[in-house]
């Protein structure tokens, strides 16, 4: 049975409830990934302030964003370990702001829970290697993230 370490630290408004659909979006990334490995990773939640912060040290964008990830691996590396099922992987960072899922959940009506772990989906995506900068790469990206979704039954209505 996959085992998986999440180091979740609250720097804002701790959420209980929401931990447990946290774990249920990783285990499912991992699932339409088929990931055998065990894996540890790190979600950071924190606000506006603060993510812009990191946004502009690491990507020189002086803005806040919802969702930062830092992969522990390049792709290549990553399709390397993600099959090897007795090893404990350290797949890499989230950080996400829970003042911009409160916006973007009113902005695109869609409710706390779901736009969480959306972002959630997204970040852990981008730590297996998917990215969006090219159209086809956002559409397969797009397309992974909505399978996702489905699989906790948070999808479009």
């Amino acid at each position: 049975m996959q085992k998986i370490q999440l180091d979740i630290s609250w720097e804002i408004d701790e959420d209980n409830e929401i931990e447990k659909k946290i774990l249920e979006t990783v285990k499912a990334s991992l699932e339409v990934e088929d990931v055998k490995c065990n894996i540890n990773l790190s979600l950071v939640v924190t606000d506006n302030k603060n993510i812009q912060e990191i946004n502009k040290a690491q990507r020189n964008i002086d803005n806040p964003t919802d969702v930062l990830s830092f992969p522990g691996y390049e792709k290549e590396e990553w399709i390397e370990l993600k099959n090897k099922e007795d090893e404990l992987i350290y797949i890499g960072d989230i950080v996400v702001s829970k003042e911009k899922i409160i916006e973007q959940a009113k902005e695109y009506n869609t409710g706390f829970e779901r736009e969480f772990c959306y972002l959630i989906a997204h970040g852990m995506l981008h730590l297996m290697g998917y990215d969006h900068m090219q159209d086809e790469d956002k559409k397969v990206m797009r397309e992974k993230e909505e399978e996702i979704m489905k699989k906790l039954n948070l999808g479009r209505n």
